[in-house]
């Protein structure tokens, strides 16, 4: 009986039952206003997240249930947060505001470790870490800075494009500068020379996103009407071809993988698109009628991080577009049906799309059909 009495304990097998309370994707990260900005950690599950108020937050994410955490906060830009960026070794977290100051902090406590309080003429709006030392900025008045954190002051400064500087990106070999603009305008700048390249002509509507696609040998930009154009590398001063999606507009751009990015848009859908062959592939995930300001992804390129003007930051699972193969092939479909859902949360641009959706047999066909009509399939090197 004594036996029979002490073989009760065991049968509490708590942390079993609690095992399947491991989700697909972090549950949404919910903020005290919109975030403008995030960005994610480079080797560790950290969220960093910048806010219309000012504040900058650093979360950790898991994909266990009641796990997100806030790790800290700081509340010393003055104006709305505009940007926020990781350096490359995930030290350091840059933070560029409305107010002209850039602030670089600790990313392990945030404490605030440098700041270059009216570091331009015009509020800031981006910011882009090149290397542990260079980093480069751009503002509302279309100025261009780089800095050089050993010197302490900005090495190279340019006002080539009109309007504000939307998104920079930098090549492999953190020598090429590309900014995009309000102005409709990829500016090139060589950063290792210290001097502005060159121009391309305006594109319609404003610039709102420039990714490196390709491997390096294509570029695409995102613009506020709804437009992807594509640069070839070594020609910049023209578009090499454009892709029109069914968006009212495209806010912000991230690469997947070498061919598929992610947008986001003012109806609050993110799309997976394919460049060269040009297709929408489907929906990854929505904020429900809230426009989207930023897209992050995760480094091993599986997740998806969205903030929206519905005060949240949402994850998606994005790695089934690892392995979508799109050929030049077109199947036959028709015009302005539903996106395609891609993740188990997607629903789509507000209609209900699993009724059609639930035969997943065929990927190739998932990649083939796209919701947007205007397609181009030309690849021109």
């Amino acid at each position: 009986m004594a036996a029979a009495m002490e073989e009760e304990p065991p049968e509490s097998p708590e942390p079993e039952a609690r095992e399947p309370r491991v989700r697909d994707t972090p549950e949404d990260i919910c903020l005290e206003a919109t975030a403008n900005a995030i960005a994610l950690h480079p080797a560790r599950p950290l969220l960093a997240a910048g806010d219309v108020d000012g504040d900058v937050y650093l979360y950790s994410y898991s994909c266990t249930e009641g796990e997100n955490r806030q790790l800290w906060s700081s509340g010393h830009h003055l104006k709305s947060c505009r940007d926020v960026a990781f350096s490359q070794d995930g030290q350091k977290l840059f933070t560029v505001s409305k107010d002209k100051a850039i602030h670089i902090l600790t990313a392990e406590e945030g404490r605030l470790e440098t700041r270059f309080p009216k570091a331009h003429e015009s509020a800031l709006n981006c910011v882009l870490p090149i290397d542990n030392h260079i980093f480069a900025t751009g503002d509302d008045g279309g100025a261009v800075k780089v800095w050089d954190l050993r010197r302490g002051s900005a090495i190279l400064e340019a006002r080539q494009q009109e309007e504000y500087i939307s998104a920079m990106t930098v090549d492999g070999n953190g020598k090429i500068l590309l900014t995009a603009s309000g102005d409709g305008t990829l500016g090139v700048f060589n950063v290792k020379r210290r001097r502005f390249e060159l121009l391309s002509e305006p594109q319609n509507g404003d610039l709102t996103s420039v990714v490196l696609m390709k491997r390096g040998r294509k570029v695409a930009c995102g613009s506020s009407e709804g437009t992807i154009y594509l640069f070839n590398w070594d020609g910049f001063g023209a578009a090499s071809d454009r892709f029109a999606l069914r968006a009212e507009t495209i806010d912000c751009m991230v690469p997947i993988t070498d061919s598929i990015v992610c947008v986001g848009s003012l109806d609050g859908v993110i799309r997976a698109v394919n460049v060269l062959p040009n297709r929408v592939l489907g929906c990854v995930g929505q904020h429900l009628g809230e426009p989207i300001e930023q897209l992050a992804v995760a480094p091993d390129g599986k997740l998806l991080a969205s903030s929206g003007h519905d005060q949240k930051v949402k994850f998606w699972d994005v790695s089934a577009l690892g392995s979508m193969v799109v050929d030049d092939y077109r199947r036959k479909k028709k015009k302005g049906g539903p996106l395609r859902a891609l993740s188990s949360k997607a629903l789509g641009s507000g209609e209900d799309f699993f009724a059609d959706l639930r035969d997943e047999a065929e990927p190739e066909a998932a990649a083939a059909q796209g919701g947007d009509s205007g397609d181009s399939d030309s690849d021109s090197d």
